[in-house]
């Protein structure tokens, strides 16, 4: 049967997507672009904000009115999470956010029936009693040259703002024996990049026998496939230590982008978010990478107008952005979100008022990221084309030249 998949979220959606590509394409499917005709939609969804909810819906409601008679299935964060509204979608099968084979198995048992004759199958889970790390194959999604490997799902933290530990559930890791034979698979298949994600990439290891270091699985990783160019997903800035930086600081294949995710620069607003540092903490975290790898990247989350943010607290986090000097950041207007703590707490910002916060901090983002690339000019940088102009270096600049280059070449400019 034809199959097309539409992907919303992070990158653990991504290679949680890929992995279901490749077990399809295995078992004899032919893979087709999502809004073409198709036997079967898969939806793989995103709950992270209000905004991942209000895309997952409408992708399930695209699906079904442009393919009426294939079968839609809906898995992710957002059924994990909201069942019943996945329910009211006109989707025939939703499920959660882990046992992907068992619904590729479900999807292939529908597609077997007629539609008149199907009949609908609601099971999400239970993301809280999961203890085990759901393998599933790395690699890329359709035309991606780096390829994904998921070392950890789940989160503890608890941020006051965030559903994700309710929809994933308690951290699994990945054995660092596997994590290894995995990238030493995939340089061996012809990726040049490896992308190491997870939910709360930071927490990897905490679950294992003897609770080994994130540090231990980079170093692990960098000298098993030296071929391949090594780029961290999300941490927490408690990950950047002098051992951290030690461990990482000789690896020639490590990327040099760290992203590190901030969400306040005040004080009084991260232990309102239940954050598990300060300022001080974050700054330190941020001297350190400078420190040991000279010239790096380092990039950010932001989340402006959270309940309780005043103007003189949004103007602390501005100067500490301006301390800190990012090369790059994401920044949202917090919107509550049903089921966390901030969406009860007093002194909700207007809406209006956090997107204006988030246009100034924005504006102070771009020129950061000026400053940054023009720190890059007249260096070389080695590029990874993902089209015939285009790629990234490995401080995650993005560069065109003016010539044709061979898709999935590594290149210095």
């Amino acid at each position: 049967m034809t199959v097309s998949f539409y992907t919303l979220g992070c990158k653990v959606n991504q290679y949680e997507t890929q992995a279901m590509e490749q077990e399809m394409t295995r078992r004899g499917h032919t893979l087709v672009p999502f809004g073409e005709p198709a036997d079967a939609c898969v939806i793989n969804t995103c709950s992270v904000t209000a905004e991942g909810d209000r895309k997952s819906r409408g992708a399930v409601r695209r699906a079904r009115r442009e393919c009426p008679s294939a079968v839609v299935a809906v898995c992710g964060c957002f059924p994990q999470v909201h069942a019943d509204q996945a329910a009211e979608l006109g989707a025939d099968l939703v499920m959660g956010s882990a046992d992907h084979g068992v619904f590729l198995d479900r999807l292939e048992a529908l597609a077997a029936v007629p539609p008149a004759d199907r009949a609908f199958l609601l099971d999400p889970g239970d993301p809280m009693k999961r203890r085990d790390f759901e393998r599933l194959p790395a690699g890329g999604l359709a035309d991606r040259t780096r390829a994904l490997l998921k070392v950890e799902d789940g989160c503890v933290n608890f941020c006051s703002y965030c559903i994700i530990p309710y929809a994933r559930g308690p951290v699994r890791s990945l054995p660092m024996d596997e994590a290894r034979a995995q990238a030493v698979r995939l340089a061996e298949q012809g990726y040049r990049e490896l992308v190491l994600t997870g939910i709360e990439l930071s927490s990897w290891g905490s679950d294992l026998p003897g609770h080994p270091l994130p540090e231990q699985l980079i170093l692990e990783i960098c000298e098993a496939a030296p071929s391949l160019r090594v780029r961290l997903g999300s941490l927490e800035p408690r990950t950047i230590t002098d051992s951290f930086c030690q461990y990482c600081a000789g690896l020639d294949n490590l990327c040099p982008h760290f992203h590190l995710s901030l969400q306040s620069g005040c004080d009084a607003t991260l232990r309102r978010m239940n954050r598990k540092y300060d300022t001080a903490r974050y700054l330190e975290s941020v001297n350190l990478l400078r420190r040991y790898f000279p010239g790096c990247a380092v990039t950010t989350d932001l989340i402006t107008g959270f309940p309780g943010e005043t103007e003189e607290e949004f103007a602390e986090t501005l100067d500490f952005l301006e301390t800190c000097r990012f090369s790059a950041m994401h920044i949202f207007p917090y919107s509550p979100r049903p089921g966390t703590p901030a969406a009860e707490l007093p002194d909700q910002v207007p809406r209006k008022e956090a997107e204006e916060r988030a246009r100034k901090a924005s504006f102070l983002a771009w020129k950061m990221k000026r400053d940054y690339l023009e720190r890059c000019t007249d260096s070389v940088l080695d590029v990874l084309f993902e089209t015939g102009s285009r790629g990234y270096a490995q401080n995650y600049v993005e560069v065109r030249v003016d010539e044709e280059v061979p898709r999935n070449s590594l290149l210095p400019v």
